[in-house]
């Protein structure tokens, strides 16, 4: 019910942003902006507050086991979507990059924040970390078909990635901080949620809803991202005697849709942005529906 709850306030937040993108209060380059204003300044800002707590060396090792967890994890869905996804044309690294890439920050912050609090974000910051560096190395490597070793300094500069860096080491070093500066970063960081929200409704705007749901591969690609991959997930996690907020929040992410990373890389590599766009549209529409379900079956297994 919380996840439920969580997804419906979503949800409505995204219609808000479908309604502001028709009457033009926000434009297509307004949506680029937030969308940036997201990753690279809200999104850290999270990351960094979630360390502001106690050190504890449960929180520690959960933490490592989170990093382990996320690894696992992304290799499965890299597994699956090889596995599954074959049809070979100019669509099959967006395919791919939707059904491996999940919505971790975007999404999975707010929703793994009401169902388990402060304790699910800190183990959440490891799989955004993963995250990160994969959709940095491998995701670019599918994109442009090639690798290099900036694709590896893009990661790390990552500014997730460096608000993960030094929120560890003030957790480590058991240091807070000043209360003022620690207030003004939570004021940032609720802005998380509605403004993630508001640019997820306003690139759904930008999409033929109508004319994605007549397309049966779209089906095919929500399946793989939707239910496959958490549920493959979620079968390896259940043997393994860990803390179920732990196991939850991996899983969790693991199940939230495409990233939308998947469109402004398909803008940036000149793949078919259109494609990424309802890729990106009709699994945030339809995990409106797996995550609670996704979720339910979760709790009883752990």
């Amino acid at each position: 019910m919380i996840v439920l709850n969580q997804i419906i306030i979503m949800a409505l937040l995204i219609i808000v942003g479908v309604l502001c993108f028709k009457f033009k209060l926000i434009g297509k380059e307004a949506t680029q902006s937030l969308s940036s204003l997201v990753l690279m300044v809200v999104n850290p800002i999270v990351i960094l507050v979630a360390y502001q707590q106690p050190f504890e060396k449960r929180m520690l090792n959960g933490l490592l086991w989170s990093l382990l967890l996320a690894l696992v994890s992304t290799v499965i869905s890299i597994a699956i979507s090889t596995i599954f996804i074959r049809k070979k044309n100019e669509r099959l690294p967006l395919e791919r990059f939707a059904c491996i890439y999940s919505n971790c920050a975007f999404m999975g912050i707010p929703l793994v924040s009401a169902l388990y609090g402060s304790e699910g974000v800190f183990y959440l910051t490891a799989f955004v970390t993963i995250f990160n560096l994969f959709v940095w190395t491998h995701g670019v490597f599918m994109m442009e078909g090639k690798f290099n070793k900036k694709m590896i300094i893009q990661a790390v500069k990552s500014p997730a990635i460096i608000a993960t860096l030094l929120g560890f080491a003030l957790f480590m070093l058991k240091i807070s901080l000043p209360d003022i500066l620690l207030k003004t970063l939570t004021y940032l960081e609720s802005l998380n949620t509605p403004l993630a929200m508001l640019v997820a409704g306003a690139t759904i705007a930008q999409t033929n809803i109508f004319k994605a749901l007549k397309n049966p591969r779209l089906y095919y690609i929500c399946f793989l991202k939707l239910i496959l991959v958490p549920a493959a997930v979620g079968a390896i996690f259940s043997f393994l005697p860990l803390d179920n907020v732990l196991i939850g929040t991996n899983i969790l992410a693991t199940a939230c849709p495409a990233a939308a990373t998947g469109t402004l890389f398909a803008i940036r590599y000149k793949k078919d942005s259109f494609y990424a766009s309802e890729l990106f549209a009709l699994t945030t529409i339809f995990s409106i529906i797996t995550l609670p379900m996704i979720m339910t079956v979760t709790q009883k297994i752990l």
